[in-house]
């Protein structure tokens, strides 16, 4: 054997064996949620022990951004906002309310196909509230509950629907509290790419 092939058979040897490429991981996503407010609930306590308290049924709107960090883990950070405009015992209420809220889900895909979840979130809310022209505002905890299925259109985008239930806090008003909470119905789109 001479030379050059001795020399072809060591660079053979010593070159890693040539794979195909695996598929790109996509475990991160963002995307958007209009909320349909199925039961939000604005309750007005004064402090003679009269509450007026007024169910709206209006609509929300959100964005989401987290990461996969397992197959059945997921972590995101969520932020929405709601608001209503009433009129009630000769009174007249506006509210805005801005959530961020820092969610983890358990879920499970099926045939890669859809993957149903449950969830639970934890944040802050800025609740901004209008009595007969007397403005006030607080920050306070609110958390959430949640339970949907992400179906898969293709490798990057996946429809969410899902439905909640969210307390969003209370805000002090001189003359009494409002408590304010609601249950949603959900759906939104999600666009997942890697890093």
């Amino acid at each position: 054997m001479d030379t050059d092939t001795q020399s072809y058979d060591v660079f053979i040897a010593a070159c890693p064996v040539c794979e195909c490429p695996a598929p790109a991981k996509r475990d991160n996503y963002a995307g958007f949620r209009v909320y349909i407010n199925e039961h939000s609930s604005y309750s007005y306590s004064l402090a003679n022990d009269k509450t007026i308290k007024h169910i709206d049924d209006n609509l929300g709107f959100g964005t989401t951004m987290g990461s996969n960090l397992t197959p059945y883990l997921r972590t995101e950070y969520e932020t929405l906002y709601m608001g209503a405009q009433y009129s009630k015992s000769d009174m007249d209420f506006e509210y805005d309310i801005w959530v961020n809220m820092l969610n983890i889900y358990i879920m499970h895909e099926f045939d890669n196909a859809f993957s149903p979840y449950i969830g639970a979130g934890l944040g802050l809310s800025g609740i901004w509230g209008e009595i007969n022209g007397h403005l006030a505002n607080a920050f306070d905890l609110s958390y959430q509950a949640m339970a949907g299925v992400l179906f898969k259109l293709n490798s990057r985008i996946d429809i969410d629907i899902g439905f909640k239930y969210t307390n969003f806090g209370q805000i002090e008003h001189p003359r009494g509290t409002t408590k304010i909470d609601a249950t949603q119905i959900y759906i939104g789109g999600v666009y997942k790419f890697g890093l």
